[in-house]
């Protein structure tokens, strides 16, 4: 019961998380990437910066947990931790004013002293987390956070709490690495004097990089999208650390990041104009309308609209954007463009907003309410990356309906399926070079099937909105990792699915117990040798027996004997929990039986005679097997039925004597089928026996042919003795021909005698 409880603890520290302070995606990984870790079944504490910046809402429900001093090479810096349950996670805010209660969190002469702090105040604060906590895992987050695992293994190896804890590195944007004055190495890292950190974190002539070191010193390195995993090896994207990933590649792998749904909800989302679903989208166009109202824009529901939400940077493609806007915007395609970057971008938007009014409009600015009446309100966002690590918007874009136009890399090309017009599959438009003419031809296959053929814009629209991309994906992607990093830890399993496993335990106990009485009525027969086959297949004899036995009798018969199975089947497959009435039931089925072949078969009346004898001597010792099953009833039935008619036909020449004691044990039969208890059919059966006694040896071996395919309890006393005295019997249609060879011969003597 104590493994069961034991969960993954997880330290995940990021330099950003939503809703506290929030510049790109990695504040929304840290925000939303926990909550779905934990619901997962790991313990998480979220470490980040108490930035100044931070709302006063939140900072007055923080409690202060502990403080300490943390040492910065010559340094010994302050640290508080403040503690806040948000959304059912524990942030740790790690407090020193003097780095970082300012306007903006990073871009400051310092942030080498700063954020080497921070990974410092990180590995420290693993001693006095609250509530007793220690960590199986420390999974850090870009540069700002990269020294935290070099510091672990260099200043902290030798303590027993921390040769537990597995470091992992998340690299969130390769592009941005940490890379300072190698001056920073000994005098705020305090690591020249150790080589092998020294060399693994210089980078070049007189610098050092904070990645690099994270990347040779964690235990396992994730990126936020498999295609993102491999293009980081290549010098085109590694931004000259694909040498050491490609070194480290066992240890890399990347895992495709998720969105909040919850708060980017189409049918809850209290800042878009009306809601909708994937169902109704009818909301989807007053909201369009009232963005192209809100934005200056000429409102027609005819055109489309193109939005951008973006930095103004190459890397996200504006060089693309400038050059092919005047393409797009002269034929017909509104475009909308909110964000905030570099000045050249800033003013060549400005300028094409100016050139085209009502159809351009640029948005200088950040405005997150804004950004989702435009997700809402447009029918294509555009995604020309150069390059994206994951990208967040093109999936918050498909959940609001919005398809995306992208340049496939990265995580924009795992995320978009691009559009098939011939199997009309996809989830947006994609091109795979960077180039603007390539954009331009991508943003016109969307128009045009926005104006050409609405009814297949529409299904595309469905599609992308269908789309899974919560974080329960991924998070269950990161539990994994960490499972295989601490395989002792059991994996945690919710109290809600243990109740299915309960019920789905239960029909096997039933069927037990349903199988239990046949090994007991296969053991009753004193045939041992026989009455093992049944044992070893006893769901598979009646199949068995409708298939091999009638394969074996003439075609003339087979009619009759299958006839004859289907009547004893059916009144005992329908109530087969009442054995008595099944019982019956084949006693007249069998009765009945004869009668047909009788009439057939004029001139052979006392024949019959004799196998209306065996069938219902049979039929008596089917009323006295009680705890004989329905399918073994019928099999039975039917065995009975085919053996008698085989030994009527053998029986044609026999002599008058035979067939006058045959119908004397008719007489016997009949009187003990009025009979069900067990005890008076054994005495009636031992009356009957010397009577029996000069019967054919055909009739003998039909009773023991019966023995394997059968389960039923008690026999005659008549074919019992006679049982003993003939060989063992054979199941086999081969071997069934024997007796009956023997038999006729038998009655050839008889008749010379005669």
């Amino acid at each position: 019961m104590s493994d069961n409880s034991r969960k993954m603890n997880v330290v995940f520290a990021s330099a950003e998380a939503a809703p506290f302070v929030k510049t790109g995606g990695l504040g929304d990984v840290a925000g939303s990437l926990p909550a779905a870790l934990q619901k997962a079944g790991a313990n998480v504490i979220v470490m980040v910066p108490l930035y100044g910046t931070i709302s006063d809402e939140y900072k007055s429900k923080m409690e202060h947990v502990t403080e300490f001093y943390v040492s910065l090479g010559w340094r010994n810096e302050y640290c508080g931790l403040e503690r806040l349950i948000h959304n059912g996670v524990t942030y740790l805010f790690v407090d020193n004013k003097r780095y970082f209660d300012r306007d903006y969190p990073y871009g400051f002469f310092d942030d080498g002293e700063r954020f080497a702090f921070f990974s410092k105040a990180i590995t420290e604060s693993l001693q006095y987390l609250p509530d007793g906590f220690k960590p199986d895992i420390l999974h850090c987050n870009d540069w700002h956070t990269a020294l935290a695992p070099v510091f672990l293994r260099e200043f902290y190896q030798g303590m027993p709490l921390y040769e537990n804890v597995s470091t992992i590195f998340s690299i969130h944007n390769i592009a941005f690495q940490g890379q300072f004055s190698a001056k920073v190495l000994e005098d705020i890292c305090g690591l020249a004097h150790i080589p092998a950190a020294a060399y693994q974190l210089t980078c070049g002539h007189d610098a050092i990089n904070f990645m690099q070191g994270a990347l040779n010193y964690s235990d396992a390195i994730t990126t936020v999208s498999p295609t993102y995993a491999g293009e980081i090896q290549t010098p085109a994207y590694g931004e000259h650390l694909d040498g050491v990933l490609r070194r480290r590649r066992e240890a890399l792998q990347g895992i495709v990041n998720g969105i909040d749904t919850d708060h980017f909800n189409p049918e809850t989302d209290p800042a878009i104009a009306q809601n909708f679903s994937v169902d109704d989208r009818s909301g989807k166009a007053v909201c369009k309308a009232k963005l192209q109202e809100e934005l200056g824009l000429t409102v027609r529901d005819d055109q489309p609209l193109m939005t951008m939400v973006t930095r103004l940077t190459r890397q996200k493609g504006m060089d693309l954007v400038t050059y092919a806007l005047d393409r797009i915007l002269s034929n017909g395609v509104q475009v909308a463009v909110l964000g905030t970057g570099d000045y050249e971008y800033e003013n060549a938007l400005r300028y094409f907003a100016s050139k085209y009014p009502g159809q351009m409009s640029a948005r200088i600015q950040f405005d997150p309410t804004l950004s989702q009446r435009m997700y809402a309100g447009s029918d294509m966002f555009l995604m020309p990356s150069l390059f994206e690590p994951c990208g967040l918007s093109q999936m918050i874009a498909m959940r609001y309906g919005t398809l995306p136009v992208v340049r496939e890399t990265g995580g924009l090309k795992d995320t978009v399926i691009p559009y098939n017009y011939e199997t009309g599959e996809g989830t947006g438009f994609s091109f795979a070079n960077f180039n603007g003419e390539e954009m331009g031809d991508a943003v016109f296959r969307g128009a045009r099937l926005f104006w050409d053929n609405h009814d297949a814009w529409n299904n595309v629209v469905t599609q992308a909105m269908n789309q899974d991309f919560s974080w329960t994906r991924s998070a269950s992607k990161y539990m994994d990792l960490y499972r295989w990093m601490h395989p002792e830890v059991p994996m945690w399993v919710p109290e809600v699915e243990e109740k299915p496993e309960e019920k789905a335990e239960e029909p096997k106990a039933e069927e037990a117990a349903v199988e239990q009485p046949k090994a007991e009525e296969v053991k009753a027969p004193e045939a041992e040798a026989p009455a093992a086959k049944p044992a070893a297949a006893k769901k598979a004899a009646p199949r068995k027996t409708a298939a091999k036995k009638p394969a074996a009798k003439p075609a003339a018969k087979k009619a009759a004997a299958v006839s004859t199975a289907t009547e004893a089947a059916e009144p005992a497959a329908a109530k087969p929990a009442v054995k008595k009435a099944v019982a019956k039931t084949a006693a007249k089925a069998a009765a009945e039986t004869p009668a047909k072949p009788a009439a057939a078969k004029a001139t052979a009346a006392k024949p019959a005679a004799t196998k209306a004898a065996a069938a219902k001597t049979t039929a008596t010792k089917a009323a006295a097997a009680k705890t004989t099953a329905a399918k073994a009833t019928a099999s039975k039935a039917a065995t009975e039925t085919k053996t008698a008619t085989k030994a009527t036909a053998a029986k044609a020449t026999a002599a008058k004597t035979t067939a006058t004691k045959s119908a004397t044990a008719t007489k016997t039969a009949d009187a003990k089928a009025t009979t069900v208890k067990a005890t008076a059919a054994k005495s009636a059966a031992e009356e009957a026996a010397p009577v029996a006694k000069p019967a054919t040896k055909a009739e003998v071996k039909a009773e023991e042919s019966k023995a394997p395919t059968s389960s039923v309890k008690t026999a005659t006393a008549a074919t019992r003795a006679s049982a003993k005295l003939e060989a063992k019997p054979t199941a086999t249609p081969a071997a069934e021909k024997k007796p009956t060879a023997k038999t006729v011969s038998a009655a050839r003597k008889t008749q010379k005698r005669r």
